[in-house]
């Protein structure tokens, strides 16, 4: 078991006996956070970041860390999301393994690592932690709550449960439940990790984790965040170079694509704990937008209240097809906010909000230029 904490991150505690939206409790828990640009006098130029499944509270560099961050061409001073203007608080996920308690983290009643006995997550647990930061920082009401992937899930589920927090809301490849196709994917990784011998139910020392099953899962997903046509036009039919090939065992790597693959699967591997990822990754899936008022998700969206909100999503993410996207944008025009909803023309899939700065950046900017 092992954590990858940023070396910049903060703390804030949750309160003990921090309820579990499935049942349990934790005690002695936190979430950490960073934050870039400054609170303003008013304190109403908050920016709140929820990431997706991997990333860690470092989106930026700071001059106390200059290392680039996980969202670097897009938050900044000058860049999309305007440090000269914003006071922006990245938080960590519940349940993650870079810095916020999850399954790596020690137990404080027992002195060992949570492993499985962490209880049951879902992105509710993630928003109310959240919320709860923003509190404690003393802001009482964002300028506007930002979610991509998973942490769009995280910030409907946060608009949901705590109403009042966030006056406007962007939403980059979202979605108020996980479809089939998604859900086969995960389950496909979660498999994966679990049928590694060296998974031990989750009783895995650092050093001798379930390696074979976390390459797997990685590499199932690569595979979902871009689209074929990116496949195509990066690596075509492209092998790799004859010196290498003669290195491989037989049936090994052959063709460019396997070998991006593996590179990117193998530095996973080394940044993140396999049961954080079974916790993070079943929490997704389970997620389904409902305040309970009756409605389902669509009811849920039409009650938030938000003024206005902008949603993007890229016509070749097949994890989180632009239809999600659009259901976002109808439910939450139909309670009132102003909502401008941007389908993306890119090849570049899921991950686009990551890696086509060209395309999301300027409609993110455009939109916070409103709010301020």
């Amino acid at each position: 078991m092992r954590e990858f904490i940023p070396p910049t991150s903060r703390f804030i505690g949750l309160p003990d006996g921090f309820p579990m939206r499935r049942g349990g409790a934790l005690y002695g828990a936190r979430v950490a956070y960073e934050t870039f640009g400054s609170l303003n006098t008013a304190r109403d130029n908050a920016v709140l970041l929820l990431t997706g499944l991997s990333p860690d509270a470092h989106a930026a560099s700071r001059p106390d860390d200059p290392t680039p961050g996980w969202w670097e061409a897009m938050v900044g001073p000058g860049k999309p999301v305007d440090t000269d203007l914003w006071h922006v608080i990245c938080v960590n996920s519940l349940g993650s393994c870079k810095g916020s308690t999850g399954p790596a983290s020690t137990d404080p009643r027992t002195g060992e690592p949570y492993r499985l006995s962490f209880p049951d997550l879902s992105i509710e647990d993630i928003a109310d932690a959240a919320a709860h930061a923003v509190r404690a920082l003393g802001i009482s009401r964002l300028a506007c709550v930002v979610g991509a992937s998973m942490g769009a899930m995280s910030a409907l589920a946060l608009l949901a449960r705590h109403p009042d927090l966030a006056r406007t809301h962007i939403s980059l490849s979202g979605a108020v439940h996980a479809l089939p196709f998604s859900i086969a994917v995960r389950s496909l990784q979660r498999e994966a990790i679990r049928s590694d011998p060296d998974w031990l139910q989750g009783r895995y020392e650092e050093e001798d984790g379930p390696r074979r099953g976390m390459l797997t899962a990685r590499k199932l997903g690569m595979m979902t965040y871009r689209s074929a046509q990116e496949w195509d036009c990066r690596f075509g039919r492209s092998r790799i170079s004859e010196r290498r090939r003669a290195e491989q065992e037989r049936f090994g790597l052959e063709f460019e694509v396997e070998s991006y693959l593996d590179f990117h699967a193998q530095r996973f591997a080394d940044r993140f704990d396999p049961n954080s990822y079974l916790y993070l990754s079943h929490a997704m899936d389970r997620f389904d937008l409902d305040d309970g008022a009756g409605g389902g998700p669509a009811g849920a969206l039409a009650r938030m209240r938000v003024e206005r909100a902008l949603v993007m999503g890229a016509r070749s993410d097949i994890l989180f097809p632009l239809s999600q996207q659009q259901e976002i944008a109808e439910g939450l025009s139909a309670g009132g906010a102003e909502v401008g909803f941007l389908p993306v023309d890119t090849p570049a899939g899921h991950d686009a909000f990551l890696v086509d700065t060209e395309r999301f950046g300027p409609p993110v900017a455009k939109f916070l230029a409103l709010v301020a």
